[in-house]
């Protein structure tokens, strides 16, 4: 290939993708295994007979540890979901100890798992993850499973062990043999091999929702034609004439998603649009591991069955009495929107990755994200939670910040104690966010997306959406302006403050060295002289307190306040260091505050007619380009957040 004419870069990472395209087949070149249920005793159970008895609970379990989790701050984390769900720690904690109990034989593995939530809130991406994870780890040394060739539940080998003999097997081996063999193998073992179940071909098997082993889904198109066929297969008519008779197991189709799950995992789609008769089937799946379909006796499948449905269905659901039975046989997991607006920014970012290269070329400001993951978290918030202030304050404590007044015991209490019983099921969900995202980028002019074109992008879509009626369009729009006057207004007011100040570095240290001259002056009891008249004056308490107003330290606090600045400057004086801004955190954001509110002269020249002169516009420039190296701005994103800044400091 002729590299002449591409990007280092590009080609740099063409080359690395290859070889980890070369690397993944060599981890994924498994050891694949066939023969005799003879040979396999003798070499595949002796060498690893706990791990070829596993139960399909025990499999997920043991794939989940294999994936590697650690607790991080009391949360068990697994790194299966961690690139890829946000803010769903708690949901994600249930399903992992749904798993673990299921594994040590608890009833709770005799329970179908429900995931219940709002849509778009990540029941589908948590399924499909698992159902991945399976995939992978069945092609590893630890995750090594085995059937029966050519059957069509893939069973286990096992099952070949005659009754009479289970009892000494488990006494050689240490475990118990669970599960009949299947109608199609057992007709198999008596015609092909005469009864000589140790001839019966075993093989190592690999997981595969294409392939159809290990895996299987459903997902009901129009419940009221559903067939139950569709579960657990039919008769084959095209080879009823071949074997001649319906209930010769080789006639019967084995294509239904109960069949393909078998050893692994059932995934049901939207399970409460479907009839009852299927609830019934699979509650009594995995209540006793067996289903029962005309001309054959029952039909033993170990498998996992994750079911998930949406908050509309399940209310339906509970409304109707004969439903009491089957609620009571299932594990309910609710999966809710996060409320925390930095993760619910994850998924947004997430979801922007994998869009076309013309929305990802798009430049967005910093903010853009947050913002409006913001608003998404105020529309999940609990209605009756109306206080602008209050609304602020929880959105603040979700999204793991301090809160003046607010100590970190207490915020963990909010965010896991006082959190209603409905939030987080209800609002706006993320999907909705990236549709106004993507109208806002297609409507642009320049590749560069501000946050409040973004915000204005929501209200439009807000407005223009028929399904959402008025009242809560209006309470919406309100949403948004707080999102914007307590969020945006901040943050992007610090991030210009920051870059501002450094332009101003030395104008920074001059008054902070100010500041010391006269607290000096103060606390000794002395006078200062002035450097431009050498006259004498007494300390200059409004500017100190000008200083301090700007971090909250009070009339009566100032003094002790005072005394530790004077502290810290001596130890650094002995130091043989000089007191700078960096010395004293506190002291550095008041300066830095206090001198933004000196120069707003120079901001509101940002958007004067009147032309700056050269000076005021290298400051300028300073600014922007500092905003642009170290913030995350582009050019055009930076002039407007300067535009913006300026408007605000006018306002107040």
């Amino acid at each position: 290939m002729n590299h002449d004419n591409l990007d280092p870069n590009r080609v740099g990472q063409q080359e690395n993708f290859v070889k980890s395209l070369v690397a993944f087949t060599k981890d994924h070149k498994a050891a694949h295994w066939s023969g005799p249920f003879s040979d396999f005793v003798s070499s595949i159970l002796a060498a690893d007979t706990q791990g070829v008895a596993r139960s399909s609970h025990q499999y997920m379990w043991d794939m989940i540890r294999w994936t590697g989790c650690e607790d991080q701050h009391g949360h068990f984390r697994c790194r299966l979901f961690e690139d890829e769900l946000f803010g769903v720690d708690e949901a994600i904690e249930r399903v992992v100890d749904y798993f673990k109990a299921a594994a040590a034989g608890s009833e709770v593995g005799r329970r179908l798992l429900l995931l219940l939530g709002p849509p778009s809130g990540g029941k589908s991406t948590l399924a499909i993850l698992l159902k991945r994870g399976l995939e992978e780890y069945s092609y590893t040394d630890a995750g090594a499973l085995y059937g029966i060739q050519g059957c069509p539940v893939h069973e286990s080998p096992l099952h070949l062990v005659p009754h009479t003999l289970r009892p000494s097997f488990r006494t050689t081996y240490g475990v118990e043999v669970i599960g009949e063999i299947c109608p199609y193998c057992r007709a198999r073992l008596e015609d092909q091999y005469n009864g000589d179940f140790m001839q019966m071909p075993i093989e190592r098997i690999f997981i595969s929702e294409a392939g159809r082993i290990g895996i299987g889904t459903y997902a009901p198109h129009d419940p009221t034609t559903a067939d139950l066929a569709d579960l657990v297969g039919s008769v084959d008519l095209s080879k009823v004439a071949e074997y001649g008779d319906e209930g010769d197991p080789r006639a019967w189709s084995w294509s239904g998603a109960v069949y393909a799950a078998s050893r692994g995992l059932l995934e049901m789609i939207e399970i409460l649009k479907v009839k009852r008769e299927f609830l019934y089937l699979l509650l009594t799946l995995t209540q006793e591991k067996n289903v029962k379909v005309s001309r054959f006796p029952l039909i033993f499948l170990d498998e996992t069955i994750l079911a998930h449905t949406n908050l509309a269905e399940f209310r339906k659901f509970l409304q109707e009495s004969e439903n009491e039975a089957l609620l009571d046989r299932m594990v309910i997991i609710q999966v809710p929107y996060t409320l925390n607006y930095k993760e619910e920014a994850r998924i947004y970012k997430k979801l922007i990755s994998s869009a076309a290269p013309a929305f990802r070329d798009v430049h967005l400001d910093p903010h853009v994200l947050h913002a409006a993951a913001v608003f998404a978290i105020l529309t999940r918030m609990h209605e009756n939670d109306d206080k602008e202030a209050e609304l602020t304050k929880k959105v603040r404590i979700h999204g793991d910040e301090e809160v003046e007044g607010v100590n970190r015991a207490e915020a963990t209490r909010i965010r896991q104690k006082e959190k209603l019983p409905d939030e987080g099921l209800s609002g706006i969900s993320p999907r909705f966010v990236i549709n106004a995202l993507s109208n806002a980028i297609i409507q642009s002019d320049v590749k560069s997306l501000t946050t409040m074109d973004v915000l204005l992008a929501i209200k439009d879509g807000i407005e223009s959406d028929a399904r959402i009626e008025a009242k809560k369009k209006r309470k919406w729009v309100d949403y948004l302006v707080l999102a914007r006057k307590d969020f945006y207004n901040r943050w992007v007011k610090e991030d210009v403050h920051k870059a501002l100040f450094v332009s101003f570095e030395q104008e920074a240290q001059d008054l902070l060295n100010k500041y010391l001259d006269e607290v000096e002056a103060t606390l000794d009891n002395r006078q200062i002289k002035d450097p431009i008249t050498n006259e004498e004056r007494k300390p200059d308490e409004r500017f100190l307190r000008a200083v301090e107003e700007k971090i909250q330290i009070s009339d009566s606090g100032k003094q002790s306040f005072r005394q530790e600045v004077v502290r810290k400057a001596m130890g650094a004086y002995k130091r043989g260091e000089k007191f700078t801004l960096d010395s004293h955190a506190q002291l550095h954001e008041a300066v830095q505050q206090y001198l933004f509110e000196q120069r707003r002269d120079v901001l509101r020249l940002v958007s004067s007619n009147t032309r700056p002169d050269e000076e005021v516009k290298q400051k300028i420039s300073v600014v922007e380009k500092r905003l642009v190296d170290e913030y995350g701005y582009d050019l055009h994103s930076a002039r407007e957040a300067l535009n913006y800044v300026t408007t605000l400091l006018a306002q107040e």
